[in-house]
């Protein structure tokens, strides 16, 4: 890539790019602003026409009891005779004003008359002379047509410079708009739509209907005024910034042009420099940086011969401080770390191109590239044979190709495998494109060595780690884990005010597998429905075996409502198992009864937290088993 072309990406980068990105910026911000300017109004008509709503509701409970108080009406429900208590509500009705009246006996309606489409209604319980409950009764005084006209009244904006609407849906139904064209679609909680042509932002309030159903209130603002605004000031920032532009990009011609005739004078003498003539200068003009490079490329050169000599000497004596740091490598226990130094030593001492370490996760587990020093280009099909190799044979290989040689040696741990050969724990190989050295290639397997006991160290040391905190037959974390982890995420929860879950699982009949099949086939029962758990968890929770046949899993950051579906998942997917017996006669199936807590609804501290969960296990066992239950 030429310099003409960086400069041109530089430019690209750090001009065109990031104007760009504030161009978008500053219109999404110009956009949101006007927005935000037309929903302030908007949520503050909100709130008007809910208070409306409430003030009607006041005025319909005022007309209920004057309703409630009748003799006539409550003898007539007393008796259950319908037709005069029809009769009896219609006048009542007529004589105080009431839109809408509905009776309900044992929440089925006995009595609906007036307009249905009535909103602010008050109810009361009817209750006789005895004290004893005749039914509830609600009320309306208020049509929905009455209360559009009142909220159109009270959203209207005095200044004329905003239109507002205002409409009434229910059960995705519309009930009443003080314009034509809305539909139940649009009357969101908050949004955009388009109506007759024209596009509104819409915000609405729920608030209770007859009978407990919801009346969904909404309030439209015309978006005309707003969308001019917003191309107005787009246009002025979008001519601003393309005045910048052209500014930014004269001034980038001439600093291009300047500093390409430089370079050419300094491309010139780094050439001669690197054919060996150490006498050559850079010819030198004014005081200015450029200036000052040259003089000092000029004193570079006089030096590096000097130099030269002196890395000869140096190098004896590196390579007798690099054979004392692999003596520090076998009490290193981070993995990742202790390759890397070991590479870079490698790659340092043997003066090679690249180099890369590879090592296991786990035993079993395939070999991963764990660090890397240099550039592959070129030489990455001759490492990955010489790793290929090396992990084939389980010793040191040395290979080349194409003009480039490599070197690879295996970091072994003590024993054999199945075929009498040694254990690969992972490899470390070097390449450049010249040949290596004996001395290079015996420092570079010293290294290895060194860095092979190492290896065998952190995997010890893992291995003790993970069975400290593990259950060995479920592969779950054990007891003493659980209860670290309950109480980290319990203090978690309280000092940043987090929700946290926890769901307590026992096996169904667990008894009876053993008594019936025998503990190998318990066993597997376990086995399989921990190995199910652990499938649904996710990977910030911690499933854990809390004792015998009983399973638990902390949940971080998770509700009870969430608790619960996560519960709900496992149980189902242990429903769903088909497990063979292990005499050949079949299979069987299992279940698990599950209880969920969570903070901070069901406690403040973890036993408090295990306890109520425990009972809700107890619970769904004493309920049928196989279900799941939420603590109380």
């Amino acid at each position: 890539m030429s310099f003409r072309t960086r400069l041109t990406l530089f430019f690209v980068l750090i001009v065109i790019v990031p104007m760009i990105s504030v161009t978008l910026v500053l219109f999404r911000l110009i956009s949101d602003n006007e927005s935000a300017k037309s929903d302030a109004p908007l949520a503050t008509r909100v709130e008007a026409v809910a208070n409306l709503y409430n003030l009607g509701v006041l005025r319909s409970d005022a007309v209920l009891r004057r309703i409630a108080a009748d003799r006539g009406l409550a003898t007539a429900l007393a008796r259950r005779d319908g037709q005069i208590l029809t009769r009896r509500a219609v006048r009542l009705s007529g004589v105080y004003g009431a839109a809408r009246l509905v009776i309900l006996r044992d929440r089925r309606v006995v009595v609906d008359v007036g307009d249905h489409t009535a909103v602010s209604p008050a109810a009361r319980d009817l209750r006789g002379a005895d004290g004893r409950a005749l039914g509830q009764m609600e009320v309306s005084s208020l049509t929905a047509r009455d209360y559009i006209e009142q909220a159109r009244s009270i959203v209207a904006d005095p200044r004329g410079r905003t239109h507002f609407e205002v409409a009434i849906g229910r059960r995705g139904r519309l009930v009443q708009a003080s314009i034509p064209g809305v539909s139940a679609a649009v009357l969101g909680r908050l949004g955009r739509t388009r109506i007759a042509g024209r596009d509104y932002r819409v915000a609405s309030v729920d608030l209770p209907g007859f009978r407990g159903i919801p009346l969904r209130i909404s309030v439209l603002t015309d978006l005309r005024a707003t969308s001019g605004n917003v191309a107005s000031a787009q246009r002025l920032a979008g001519a601003i910034l393309a005045g910048f532009f052209l500014l930014a990009f004269a001034c980038a011609v001439l600093v291009s042009r300047s500093l390409q005739q430089q370079i050419a004078r300094f491309l010139q003498a780094a050439r001669s420099l690197g054919g060996g003539d150490f006498g050559s200068r850079v010819p030198v003009d004014g005081r200015d940086e450029f200036a000052a490079l040259g003089n000092e490329f000029n004193k570079m050169s006089d030096q590096l011969a000097a130099r030269l000599e002196e890395l000869r000497q140096q190098r004896t004596r590196l390579e007798g401080s690099l054979r004392r740091i692999g003596e520090t490598f076998a009490s290193n226990l981070d993995r990742e770390a202790l390759l890397r130094i070991v590479l870079s030593t490698a790659v340092d001492g043997v003066d090679a191109q690249v180099g890369r370490g590879t090592s296991r996760r786990e035993p079993g587990a395939p070999l991963e590239e764990r660090a890397r020093v240099g550039d592959l280009e070129g030489l990455e099909d001759l490492l990955t044979q010489t790793e290929q190799e090396v992990e084939k044979a389980a010793a040191p290989r040395e290979m080349a190709a194409g003009g480039a040689f490599a070197l690879g040696h295996p970091l072994l741990a003590e024993g054999e495998d199945r075929d009498g050969r040694g254990k690969v724990l992972g490899t470390i190989c070097v390449a450049r494109r010249r040949e290596f050295s004996r001395p290079e290639r015996e420092l570079f397997h010293y290294l290895a060595g060194q860095a092979a006991i190492s290896i065998e160290n952190v995997q010890l040391h893992e291995t003790v780690q993970r069975q400290a905190v593990t259950d060995e037959l479920t592969g779950l974390y054990n007891h003493r884990r659980f209860q670290e982890a309950l109480a980290q995420e319990v203090e978690r929860s309280k000092r940043f005010d987090q929700d946290m879950g926890l769901v307590m699982i026992d096996i169904d009949n667990f008894k009876r597998v053993n008594d019936t099949y025998g503990h190998q086939q318990g066993d597997l029962v376990l086995r399989e429905v921990a190995r199910t758990l652990r499938e649904y968890s996710r990977e910030i929770d911690s499933p854990a075996r809390y004792g015998g046949e009983e399973l638990a899993v902390v949940l971080p950051q998770t509700d009870l409502e969430g608790t619960y579906n996560l519960a709900e998942r496992v149980r189902t997917g242990i429903e769903q198992l088909e497990l063979p017996l292990l005499d050949g006669s079949g299979t069987m199936s299992v279940t698990a009864s599950l209880g969920v807590a969570a903070l901070p609804g069901s406690g403040s501290e973890p036993h408090e937290l295990v306890a109520v969960a425990d009972a809700a296990l107890y619970e769904a066992k004493h309920s049928g088993k196989n279900r799941t239950v939420r603590a109380q």
